[in-house]
């Protein structure tokens, strides 16, 4: 009689079923690990804008719009002859400026308005031609005889209107705490830039106070900033002893850093030769508060704010030395994002191990 072979038939031991789920945990968390390096790296640069467009024109020279070719900065005859306004959207101390037309574009064109301010009016033409980058405003032309500069349109205006254009129905799905962040990221990346510039180390003067700060950048259609106001960037130069001082007026309020403010009391009438100088940590001291403007108030912003407070309470520093630099700011804020997307994609991942 001939014997049936016998199959047997091997169980997994129940022990062995935490080891493999482990290991399937394991490798998801690598694989998800691998997908949000690609993500954030997409993030970082297709988000963002590629400053290899703006590099391919040597200094003097522009692509605009879908150009592929670069034009040279446009002459006062070019401006006089292809310019033409529609109407003023905006004055202030310094220029008028005007909502223009060149080659069937939108463009704009400032003024000056002030005479006695000229000085300010080229100082702001010579940062825009210097620091021409991803940060900055795009330059199209100028003409120091007539005092005129023409740069690029942003249709979203300045950041003072941030929160009315999240509100636009076109809009609400950008207001969400880790866009509100990437602005936060934006903003910052310009103060460093500043603060490292091909010029030398250069202090926002113009910011004594939220609103002013935000007049002086713009919002671009794919939700970045430039920075589009450089009338008072002066320089600190530590090597030949040289600090700044923001005016000749006494400023006052928490906003502008201890340092800016008359230090000999109430009793002590200001005096401009009087008042100490200081260096570029004043920026850092107003970066918390720019950022809490930022994250407003969505769903999320709360724990963002919490994992910023210790970078926010260095930079409120009342020592300016002991305040983080610029970049070390910027570091921060990007691997609090990083981390935050990837607890957002991974939820319960840390007590699952």
């Amino acid at each position: 009689m001939e014997k049936k072979p016998h199959f047997v038939r091997r169980e997994f031991l129940p022990r062995d079923v935490p080891s493999i789920s482990l290991a399937l945990l394991l490798a998801a968390v690598l694989l998800l690990n691998a997908l949000l390096y690609l993500y954030l790296n997409k993030f970082y640069i297709s988000l963002g804008r590629v400053e290899t467009d703006r590099g391919l024109c040597p200094f003097g020279h522009f692509k605009f719009g879908a150009v592929k070719n670069c034009s040279p900065w446009l002459s006062c005859e070019a401006i006089n002859r292809e310019v033409r306004k529609l109407k003023c959207v905006g004055e202030g101390a310094v220029k008028k400026v005007f909502l223009s037309e060149w080659k069937e574009k939108k463009v704009v064109l400032s003024q000056l308005t002030n005479s006695e301010l000229k000085e300010d009016f080229l100082h702001g033409l010579k940062m825009l031609k210097a620091l021409q980058s991803k940060h900055v405003v795009r330059l199209l032309g100028y003409c120091e005889q007539q005092f005129t500069i023409l740069t690029e349109y942003h249709p979203l205006g300045s950041l003072r209107g941030l929160n009315e254009t999240l509100h636009i129905p076109k809009y609400k799905g950008m207001n969400t705490w880790h866009r509100r962040l990437m602005l936060a990221i934006d903003y910052v990346s310009v103060i460093q830039y500043l603060h490292s510039s091909p010029l030398g180390t250069l202090v926002m003067c113009d910011s004594n106070d939220l609103d002013k700060v935000l007049s002086q950048y713009l919002l671009t259609n794919d939700f970045h900033i430039l920075v589009n106001d450089l009338d008072a960037l002066p320089l600190v130069n530590r090597s030949a002893g040289r600090l700044v001082k923001c005016g000749h007026r006494e400023l006052q309020g928490e906003f502008v850093a201890p340092e800016q403010r008359w230090p000999y009391g109430e009793d002590v009438p200001f005096e401009d030769d009087l008042m100490p100088p200081y260096d570029e940590k004043t920026d850092i001291w107003k970066i918390p508060d720019v950022s809490n403007f930022f994250l407003g108030h969505v769903e999320g912003s709360d724990i963002v704010r919490l994992h910023l407070f210790d970078i926010h309470a260095a930079c409120k520093k009342k020592d300016p030395a002991e305040r983080p630099s610029a970049q070390e700011v910027l570091d921060t804020y990007r691997k609090v994002l990083t981390l935050l997307i990837q607890e957002a994609a991974m939820p319960g991942t840390r007590e699952m191990l």
